[in-house]
């Protein structure tokens, strides 16, 4: 059965096509209409992940994979086309969006927490977990305006990995925190994988897709260039970047 379904998604943004680059140029296009053009972000997109399926995407910065996951956790609606989602979700993306900075870490659990679903008995039994995961004990009482952004991204993957609902998507899973805390991460990802949770996996990373992954798609320019297994597509898309790198290389020795 196939808990997300995406159907010829397409979706764009308005961008101001002059630039304001100065005081006097702001002063002087205050009394000119603002011209915009179109961004096209992802174009006609389609694909499913079954129930336990574990999908990796991939694709080069700007390429449409953040729009897409924010599609998909309803954050954005798109053009046109239509997304199917079967089951409750837990995103983990914009780490640290929702924090008070003035609360410490076990009242930004809480309110975190709930947020993604947790009732406030759960976030109650699970709060020594959260903070032992974060490695947090020492600075639970520690307002977050104090934490490094390390800090603040811990305690956030801890708090989401403890909501997580039948469907994760995560943004980049092992690019927080240190060897230990990565080592940590993807323990935790391997038994809510074999639990048999649906996973959304956003990375840049090919060996971590190959190795975590049941299947990927690879996004250029807003479409999807190919789907398959993970392995085959963190190829694909590694020797695309090795062939942009070699590029200039090749034209400098033409030239």
């Amino acid at each position: 059965m196939n808990l997300i379904e995406v159907h010829n998604v397409s979706k764009s943004f308005s961008i101001p096509s002059v630039r304001r680059e100065s005081v006097r140029d702001h002063v002087f296009q205050l009394f000119r209409p603002r011209r915009y053009e179109r961004l096209q972000v992802l174009d006609d997109v389609s694909f499913s992940v079954r129930r336990g399926e574990t999908l990796g995407i991939m694709g080069r910065n700007g390429c449409g994979k953040s729009t897409l996951l924010k599609i998909l956790c309803g954050i954005y609606h798109p053009d046109s086309g239509r997304t199917i989602v079967r089951a409750g979700l837990t995103p983990i993306l914009e780490l640290g969006v929702g924090w008070n900075p003035e609360l410490n870490a076990v009242d930004n659990a809480y309110l975190m927490g709930t947020v993604m679903g947790m009732s406030i008995r759960e976030v109650r039994k699970g709060l020594d977990e959260i903070l032992a995961f974060a490695e947090l004990e020492r600075f639970a009482n520690l307002e977050l305006r104090h934490y490094s952004s390390g800090m603040a991204s811990r305690l956030a993957y801890s708090i989401a990995f403890k909501a997580t609902r039948e469907i994760l998507i995560i943004d980049e899973i092992f690019a927080v925190g240190d060897a230990g805390f990565q080592l940590r991460c993807e323990e935790r990802y391997r038994e809510l994988s074999a639990a048999g949770h649906t996973v959304i996996i956003v990375s840049h990373a090919p060996k971590t897709v190959a190795t975590f992954c049941d299947r990927a798609i690879l996004i250029e320019r807003g479409c999807i260039r190919m789907d398959g297994r993970s392995a085959q597509v963190a190829d694909a898309y590694r020797s695309m970047l090795e062939s942009e790198q070699l590029a200039p290389m090749l034209r400098a020795v033409h030239e």
